[in-house]
């Protein structure tokens, strides 16, 4: 591999990068306002970007200084995003659903200088803040508002900036080790950790899992998860570096519609669209008759007995290219007609969507990793056909991975973080003395290659959105209410979170008596409409105080009471997650049996 200042200082200098890349392409990246698409020139990349530069350098931010997004997607991250790299200032995205305490906090420990907000309801959201974050002097916005500075203001502070000659002198004094952006990620206690990322952690990253395809200049890919997440942004580094036109989408509710307008050729994902988009080719499965139902049910069947790497019989190819001409080409319309691989990430893929998409020629290629660590560990490879259904691939070269004597997954290299901001402490429980980060997750090597996640040492999880959940934080803000004894928050790789509660039994009895409400025991106040009313507006109250992804959608009132007696809690009174999740088993099944979005 070449020496690795000499990446960070290639790909930061997008004179060389963009024009290089792009020079035969119209457009760069392109976004949507309202109906219509609009895009920018590699030409127009760079002057936009460095005017950003410029501009900021007429604000006053330095290198080490911190700026926000908080914002969709669109094109014009991009000018912010890189406009800071290049002059060795520090880009925080937050994203735009969590809760305005999150927010504070974040503000205030990243010692924030500059906000970017995307629209008006994000403006008015963060706006109260400002004066109570002494490091924080201007809010600016990508749309148009009234009485708000806008992104193109910077611009035009950036044309007309007089020290323009500073800028190759300030990228060439970028080291690869400086901090090139901070990522706040949820802590079991609900207390967010700044993750320190270098640019070498950036980089490094990028430029070598974007060899595990071979599309390139020409080709589009559709990016709609978060930029603030470290999987769509290190995407979008990826696409960039390799020429890849890109089609920024605000609103995941556009998806299925921007896949069959873009027909995109690459786009990354977390496991939730893949299921809806399985769920939905089921559906209308079932809808057929006769002989069309019994075809399109074959062709699902012949997935099953896909996997990567095996030597299919003749009479299997037969079938399969039967089934691809009746059944799997219009799969593959479902999403465009041109994809050719996917990037799955976040959360666990299910092995039969894996197979089902596999078998109809979209390459699903499935990864691990965390913002820790920049945040690919593992990825499935297309260029080499090291792809295994049920693992995330190999190691990414470069990277060392140990597993621990309890099956820890540990790594070590270019892509561990420089630590949490402001928290030796906690970096020193998850990077040891030897520089190995330690994951929390447990795996083993499938044909002593392919790393496959066979369970997780901490009680945090993730939705199938790939969404963290820190359980604890909102089951203590679930027992603040007067009316809710103790709760068990649930949803690994499911849709959504939910809970288990078990209600206050003698609060509510008494506040029956005083409401002068009828009841015989808990069952009885269990099926009490006004008790129900009242919890269900506790819980919605408490969704008021959390991030969108970590409302609890469902939950289920238990008539029982956990103790270390019963088996329930630890000694310390520590909620035992797998004891209760096996003994309420059935009651959780139901709550995720018809999810609902």
């Amino acid at each position: 591999m070449e020496n690795m200042k000499s990446v960070v200082k290639r790909n930061f200098d997008l004179l060389e990068l963009y024009r290089g890349v792009y020079q035969h392409q119209k457009t760069v990246v392109n976004g949507k306002e309202g109906n219509e698409w609009y895009a920018y020139s590699a030409a127009e990349f760079v002057q936009y970007t460095n005017n950003i530069s410029f501009g900021l350098l007429a604000l006053g931010v330095k290198k080490g200084d911190v700026v926000a997004t908080i914002t969709n997607n669109r094109p014009e991250w991009n000018f912010i995003d890189l406009g800071l790299a290049q002059i060795g200032a520090v880009h925080l995205p937050i994203y735009p659903t969590i809760g305005v305490e999150e927010y504070q906090y974040i503000f205030g420990h990243s010692e924030v200088r500059y906000i970017f907000v995307g629209d008006k309801n994000l403006y008015e959201k963060v706006r109260p803040l400002v004066d109570q974050i002494s490091s924080l002097q201007e809010i600016f916005s990508f749309d148009q508002l009234d009485d708000v500075k806008h992104w193109t203001d910077i611009v035009k502070l950036g044309e007309a900036y007089p020290g323009k000659e500073q800028l190759q002198q300030l990228k060439d004094d970028i080291k690869e080790d400086d901090l090139a952006t901070l990522i706040y990620t949820s802590g079991t206690t609900g207390v967010p950790k700044g993750v320190m990322l270098s640019h070498r952690n950036l980089v490094s990253n990028f430029t070598t899992h974007c060899n595990n395809h071979q599309l390139g200049a020409g080709t589009r890919s559709l990016c709609f998860l978060p930029l603030c997440h470290i999987l769509e942004r290190t995407m979008n580094y990826h696409y960039l570096y390799k020429g890849i036109n890109i089609y920024y989408l605000a609103s995941l509710g556009a998806i299925l519609g921007a896949l069959k307008e873009i027909r995109p050729n690459i786009f990354s994902t977390v496991p939730r669209l893949l299921e809806r988009i399985y769920d939905g080719i089921i559906n209308k499965g079932k809808e057929l008759t006769g002989i069309k139902k019994a075809l399109f049910f074959w062709a699902v069947r012949l997935g099953d007995q896909f996997d990567y790497g095996k030597n299919f019989s003749i009479g299997f190819r037969i079938k399969r290219a039967i089934a691809d001409q009746l059944i799997y080409s219009k799969w593959r319309a479902v999403m465009g007609g041109e994809v050719d691989v996917i990037v799955s990430g976040g959360a666990a893929l299910q092995p039969r969507i894996g197979r089902v998409l596999g078998v109809a020629g979209i390459c699903a290629l499935e990864g691990y990793g965390l913002t820790e660590t920049s945040p690919v560990i593992a990825v499935s490879n297309k260029t080499t056909g090291e792809i295994r259904v049920g693992t995330v691939g190999p190691v990414l070269p470069g990277i060392e991975m140990k597993l621990a004597e309890d099956g820890e997954i540990t790594c070590k290299g270019p892509n561990v973080m420089m630590g949490y901001y402001k928290a030796p402490e906690l970096t020193r429980e998850i990077i040891d003395e030897d520089g190995y980060l330690h994951t929390g997750d447990v795996g083993e090597l499938i044909e002593g290659k392919f790393l496959k996640i066979t369970d997780r040492k901490k009680e945090i999880f993730k939705l199938s959105s790939g969404k963290y959940i820190a359980p604890q934080m909102i089951e203590n803000k679930l027992k603040e209410s007067f009316f809710i004894e103790q709760a068990m928050v649930i949803g690994e790789n499911q849709k959504f979170a939910s809970a288990l509660i078990i209600p206050s039994f003698a609060y509510i009895e008494n506040w029956c008596r005083q409401m002068g409400i009828q009841v015989d025991g808990k069952d009885d106040m269990l099926r009490n409409t006004e008790v129900v009313r009242t919890i269900q507006n506790e819980v919605k109250a408490t969704n008021k105080l959390l991030g969108v992804h970590e409302e609890i959608k469902r939950y289920r009132l238990i008539n029982d009471e956990w103790t270390p007696e019963s088996g329930d809690l630890s000694p310390t009174l520590k909620l035992k997650r797998k004891v209760i999740y096996a003994k309420y088993e059935a009651i959780i099944n139901e709550i995720f049996l018809a999810q609902a979005d």
